[in-house]
C-alpha cells in the first residue's frame, strides 16, 4: 500500500561511536588478562583515573593514550579499534522509534517494520486503520504484489476489479501494480500487517 521509498536513518546509535567501542574493548581485554586498573596503569603509563573514565565511557581518549593502552596488551592501534564501524548483523527497528512512523493521520497509522536505511525489494508495515476509513493506493511498479494479514477487525480489500472481505486471522496476497484499496467500514480500528514485494527492475 505505501509506495516504495528509502528513508535515511536518523538514529544516533546506528553505528557505535569509536570511543564507546574502545571503552568496551579495553574493559574486556583488562578483565580477560586478569588485570586491575592499577596493573593496566602501570603497563600502559596511563593514570588509573583516566583508565577508569575511559572504561566507563566518560572520557574520549586521545590517539596517544589509546596507542599506549593498545601496546600494553601487545596490540596495534588498528587491532584495538577494529570493528568500531562494523555494521551490526542484527538490524532492529525499535517499537518506540519515531522515525519508523511512515504515516499518522485521521486515516490511521502506518509503521515501517523493515530496516529504514536500506533500498530494498521487500517492505514490511504494521497498519492501524481507523474506523470508517479507506487506505487507497495508485498502482506500484509493474509486478509488485502485496501480502496482507489481518490481526484485528474486518476490512474490504480491492485490487483492480476484484474485491473480498477479510476477517481476523485471514491473509491475502494480490496484485499491487493496479489501483488497490483497503477499507474499514466498522466502528472499530482494524490492525493488519502488510508486506510489499517489488519485482526486480
Amino acid at each position: 500500500m505505501p509506495r516504495k521509498h528509502t528513508k535515511p536513518p536518523h538514529s544516533n546509535n546506528s553505528i557505535e561511536p569509536l570511543h564507546q567501542h574502545v571503552s568496551a574493548k579495553i574493559r574486556e581485554l583488562r578483565q580477560s588478562w586478569g588485570w586491575t586498573l592499577e596493573q593496566l596503569a602501570t603497563a600502559s603509563g596511563v593514570s588509573r583515573s583516566m583508565l577508569s573514565q575511559v572504561e566507563r565511557g566518560e572520557a574520549n581518549p586521545t590517539l596517544a593514550v589509546t596507542f599506549r593502552i593498545a601496546q600494553a596488551f601487545d596490540l596495534s592501534l588498528s587491532d584495538l579499534v577494529e570493528g568500531a564501524f562494523r555494521a551490526p548483523k542484527i538490524d532492529v527497528v525499535r517499537g518506540d522509534d519515531p522515525n519508523s512512523i511512515f504515516r499518522e493521520d485521521h486515516i490511521g497509522r502506518i509503521r515501517t517494520l523493515s530496516p529504514l536505511n536500506l533500498e530494498k525489494d521487500v517492505e514490511f508495515y504494521e497498519v492501524n486503520l481507523a474506523p470508517q476509513q479507506t487506505l487507497e493506493s495508485a498502482p506500484h511498479f509493474v509486478g509488485t504484489r502485496e501480502f496482507l494479514t489481518l490481526v484485528k477487525g474486518t476490512v474490504t480489500l480491492k485490487s483492480g476489479d476484484e474485491e473480498t472481505t477479510l476477517k481476523r486471522g485471514d491473509s491475502a496476497q494480490y496484485p499491487a501494480d493496479v489501483p488497490h484499496s483497503i477499507s474499514n467500514s466498522s466502528k472499530q480500528p482494524a490492525i493488519f500487517f502488510l508486506v510489499d514485494i517489488y519485482a526486480s527492475q
